[in-house]
């Protein structure tokens, strides 16, 4: 959804932002052809799996133009910061897929090791986002109409706490606690996709007169 507002001329940064998230779809899709099904039942498996990365990627950008469609880039925070998001995008692909091709049962080290790993990285992700969302709501730089503000707080404290839940869930007891052979760690990363649907959900209900 884009911001109702003035927008800004596109940076050559949010140029390469947009060709750094289409290669990061795009290598996701390439590892879900490599790691070929063994059943049947593997080929909806991995459809699963490459959805949830998809739904990740997707999410974050459509918050990223939205964000960017008026946040300037003129201090240098704001850029260095954008330039680490944009690392965190490029990896979120094969940091997702070593969890894919790492098995709980046969590498336990190796999976533990690529899911923290995963974790760490959309905490950064989600935090990044906050922080930007943030300076849009910081009444002193207009940035957005007076009716939007209370909207974007909370988009930016689901954000915020989108990015301590990946971050919590590093904590060892989240893999030592499992649901169906499957770390509790896994499920828990899916909370941040549904708590962003249900805000959406319930912004577009049409209210009482």
């Amino acid at each position: 959804m884009a911001l109702e507002t003035a927008r800004h001329p596109r940076p050559r940064i949010e140029s390469l932002s947009d060709l750094i998230f289409g290669l990061a779809l795009s290598v996701a899709t390439i590892s879900l052809i490599i790691k070929l099904p063994k059943t049947p039942g593997g080929i909806l498996f991995d459809v699963v799996e490459f959805g949830f990365s998809f739904l990740i990627l997707i999410s974050v950008w459509v918050s990223y133009t939205s964000i960017m469609s008026v946040l300037p880039l003129e201090e240098m925070t704001t850029v260095i910061l954008n330039i680490v998001m944009l690392f965190l995008v490029s990896i979120e692909p094969y940091l997702f897929y070593l969890n894919v091709v790492f098995d709980f049962s046969g590498h336990p080290a190796l999976l533990n090791a690529a899911s923290i790993a995963y974790a760490l990285d959309m905490a950064g992700l989600m935090a990044i986002l906050a922080l930007f969302t943030h300076q849009l709501t910081i009444e002193d730089r207009k940035l957005l109409p007076q009716n939007l503000l209370a909207k974007y707080r909370r988009i930016r404290t689901i954000m915020f706490f989108s990015a301590g839940l990946f971050a919590l869930t590093i904590a060892p007891i989240f893999w030592s606690w499992t649901i169906l052979s499957t770390p509790l760690r896994f499920y828990l990363w899916f909370a941040p996709l549904v708590l962003s649907s249900i805000r959406r959900v319930s912004e577009k209900k049409p209210t009482k007169e």
